[in-house]
């Protein structure tokens, strides 16, 4: 009776239609695949080692903790021994020994302060000698600098000069040929003039049936003649004369000149030499 009211009873009204099947989710049934963020295991690793060197430092502080603990302990019995020794001990009278050393450092420091005096005395003296030097060197550089531009005027001017003379002496020996031509072609025709009136002498000396007085006239123009040729070859002379001494004036003034340049070059050179060797003075000092 009761296995059958059990059985009635448990399908009956309370499970109504029997036993339901059971229905199993296969997603479930899968394998969970954990997976670890490598970042995580760096920052954990991170974590470790920070905890290590912190622990690390608090076993160091708790070491110096100790030892100063240690320290003042020491001190602290010294401290004592020492204010238990000090009213029956003998007492040494420090502030003369402190008096003296204070006494000898202030003699030490007046020492030092005159010496420190003296000494930025000769360091302002050298700095002035210094620039004293330093003047002098920025002087000769610029004579030497104006010295080497002289110098290059003045061998321009020597160049210029010695165009000018060679050009001179061209001119000169041109004037020369010129003056030997003219004075060939002066001889010539006084050769000329001279055979002219021997010819005319003889015409007249052989034309004598008109009974003329020709010898006078003609001795006249000779004379005439010859006063003209004469005045002639002086003014021509002259002229070439006072040329040729002005060509030669003129040659020598500029081989004055050149002379002149050329000792004055001399004495710039010997001027550049002693300023350098005076530079080198400076410089070595």
């Amino acid at each position: 009776g009761m296995g059958g009211g059990g059985m009635g009873g448990f399908g009956g009204p309370g499970f109504p239609g029997g036993i339901q099947p059971v229905q199993v989710d296969p997603t479930l049934l899968r394998p969970v695949h954990v997976e670890i963020d490598p970042q995580i295991q760096q920052v954990k690793c991170q974590e470790k080692e920070q905890i290590k060197t912190l622990n690390n430092q608090f076993a160091s502080f708790i070491d110096k903790v100790r030892f100063l603990e240690q320290q003042n302990k020491v001190l602290s019995t010294k401290w004592e021994l020492l204010q238990q020794q000090g009213p029956s001990g003998p007492r040494k009278n420090l502030d003369v020994i402190f008096e003296n050393y204070i006494q000898n450092l202030r003699r030490r420091l007046e020492s030092l302060l005159g010496q420190r005096g003296q000494l930025e005395s000769e360091l302002q003296n050298m700095r002035q000698y210094v620039e004293d030097y330093k003047t002098k060197y920025e002087e000769e550089i610029n004579r030497r600098t104006a010295a080497e531009n002289e110098f290059v005027v003045l061998k321009k001017d020597v160049d210029c000069a010695y165009m000018t003379k060679v050009e001179l002496e061209a001119k000169v020996g041109a004037l020369t040929d010129e003056i030997n031509f003219l004075r060939c072609i002066y001889e010539e025709e006084l050769a000329q003039m001279q055979t002219i009136s021997r010819d005319l002498s003889v015409v007249v000396s052989m034309d004598n049936n008109r009974h003329l007085d020709l010898d006078s006239i003609i001795e006249e123009v000779r004379r005439q003649y010859e006063q003209i040729a004469q005045n002639s070859r002086a003014e021509a002379e002259a002229w070439y004369q006072s040329r040729y001494e002005e060509l030669q004036n003129t040659a020598g003034r500029h081989g004055d000149s050149l002379r002149n340049t050329k000792i004055e070059i001399q004495e710039l050179t010997r001027n550049v030499q002693r300023l350098r060797a005076e530079i080198e003075n400076v410089k070595k000092q």
